[in-house]
C-alpha cells in the first residue's frame, strides 16, 4: 500500500476519545510488543502529559503515530517517542511523512528547541535524515539497541 493521503490531528491525553486512546494503543502494541517481540511497559505514565499526533485515513482508521513529549518528563529536551506506523502503510514514505509532522508539532506546541529521541539504532540513518545526530553511546533498553539523538 502507498502512503495514503491522512488527516493529522495533534490532540492532549485528555482530548482522546476512547475509540482513538483504543486504537493508538493497539497499533503500538502490534508493532513494539507484538512484531518486535519485546515485552515491555508501553503504558509508563507518561502519556496523560503528552500530546498524541495522530494521522488518520479518510475512514479513520490511524495508520501513524507519535507521542510529542514535553521537556523535563523523559528527556531535558522536548522529545519525540512511540513513533510508529502501521505494518499495511510502510515502504511508501509514511515514516518521513509522520517525523516531519511530529517535529513541526511540537515546534507548534512549545517553540522552535532541542529535541532528543531515544532511537532504535537500526533506525540510526532514518532518524539522521530528520537532521538527528547521535548523543549517546549505544545502550540495550528493553532487549533492544538504541541510541540517543538530538535535533538541534
Amino acid at each position: 500500500m502507498s502512503s495514503p493521503t491522512l488527516t493529522w490531528r495533534c490532540l492532549p491525553f485528555d482530548a482522546l476519545r476512547a475509540r482513538t486512546l483504543y486504537a493508538l494503543l493497539q497499533l503500538r502494541t502490534e508493532v513494539f510488543v507484538m512484531e518486535q517481540t519485546c515485552i515491555f511497559q508501553d503504558m509508563d505514565g507518561a502519556d496523560p502529559q503528552c500530546f498524541h499526533l495522530l494521522g488518520e485515513q479518510a475512514d479513520g482508521t490511524l495508520a501513524a503515530y507519535a507521542r510529542l513529549v514535553p521537556a523535563g518528563l523523559k528527556f531535558t529536551e522536548a522529545s519525540i517517542g512511540r513513533v510508529v506506523t502501521q505494518p499495511a502503510a510502510r515502504g511508501g514514505g509514511l515514516g518521513h511523512t509522520l517525523m516531519r509532522e511530529a517535529v513541526q508539532a511540537l515546534h507548534g506546541l512549545w517553540g522552535e528547541q532541542p529535541i532528543r529521541i531515544g532511537a532504535q539504532a537500526r533506525l540510526e540513518a532514518f532518524y539522521r535524515q530528520h537532521g538527528f545526530a547521535p548523543a549517546s553511546e549505544i545502550y540495550i533498553e528493553d532487549g533492544i539497541d538504541h541510541i540517543e539523538m538530538v535535533r538541534n
